[in-house]
């Protein structure tokens, strides 16, 4: 039975409330939608201003979901856009401003919200990089823990400000907060330096090889986000699997005792609303990458 919501005084349609998309949890799009309106404060300023990519699965996580970049033009008119150039032509993305948008994209089983690294007045130029601590079926959680806290050395080393997170899947993201000077070929080569000497530093358990079958049990470090029109996962969103995990921004000081399925639909919003954003200020550490990249220039190789 279809219901109709007012959100920010714009009135949403929801048509099939009572969808299952977690079958097994017996969690519907109303608690979907329930959810992201609980946690909108803190999740929009992650979102804002960004071109978005969103992840549908209209049957529900067991039926088939998909990736949507272009937005419907049966979307409303209320939701903003930005024409984005392609090799090909041009994407038209959403852009999530206001609680009404989430509203209405849960609505539409949008489960994952993934957002660019860079915002739409500048797309050339990321305010975001990304390492995505990616394990293996035989790396241990301590292996993981242990590749997280090198990274942040190194990172720390080169002047950047790391922020912990974890992926509501598998593993941890790192996010370093940037000043735009550098476009994402520079961002993206400066990355996989870092990554590099991490994974020298332990090249039995982390890896850098692209290849999943020359890994050899070790733990990713994916530096592979950072390109032009790559997204990553946005802090709080939902995620498509079992248990509707969710991305959690967690302090370093959380890394022993969190996991990265730690957080889910049910638990979410109890411990956003009883703690501080551990990435409040995130914005005032913001670097540029020129410093760091005279550093790993003087290390030797």
């Amino acid at each position: 039975m279809s219901t109709t919501l007012r959100v920010g005084g714009r009135s949403i349609e929801i048509s099939k409330p009572d969808k299952l998309l977690f079958p097994a949890e017996g969690i519907t799009t109303g608690d979907l939608i329930a959810y992201y309106r609980r946690i909108a404060e803190r999740l929009l300023p992650y979102l804002r201003g960004r071109p978005l990519v969103l992840r549908r699965y209209p049957e529900g996580i067991e039926g088939e979901g998909f990736f949507q970049k272009e937005a419907p033009e049966w979307f409303p008119d209320w939701i903003p856009r930005v024409t984005v150039a392609k090799e090909d032509g041009v994407v038209h993305h959403l852009v999530c401003e206001e609680e009404a948008t989430l509203v209405f994209l849960a609505a539409e089983s949008c489960i994952e919200l993934h957002p660019w690294l860079a915002t739409i007045d500048d797309l050339a130029h990321p305010d975001r990089m990304v390492f995505d601590l990616d394990p293996s079926e035989d790396s241990s959680l301590e292996d993981l823990r242990g590749t997280a806290r090198d990274l942040r050395g190194h990172l720390l080393d080169l002047g950047l400000t790391p922020f912990l997170m974890t992926s509501g899947s598998r593993g941890y993201h790192v996010v370093i907060p940037l000043v735009r000077r550098e476009a994402f070929d520079e961002v993206r080569a400066l990355a996989h330096e870092v990554a590099r000497l991490v994974a020298a530093q332990d090249p039995t358990r982390r890896t850098v090889e692209l290849a999943k079958a020359k890994r050899g049990g070790r733990v990713f470090i994916d530096y592979l986000r950072n390109a032009y029109a790559q997204t990553a996962i946005a802090p709080l969103s939902v995620r498509a699997r079992p248990g509707a995990p969710v991305a959690m921004p967690i302090g370093w000081d959380q890394l022993t005792r969190v996991a990265p399925r730690s957080y889910d639909l049910g638990n979410a919003p109890r411990h956003v609303a009883g703690t501080r954003n551990p990435w409040a200020g995130m914005a005032d550490t913001a670097a540029s990458l020129e410093d760091a990249q005279r550093i790993l220039d003087g290390l030797p190789q």
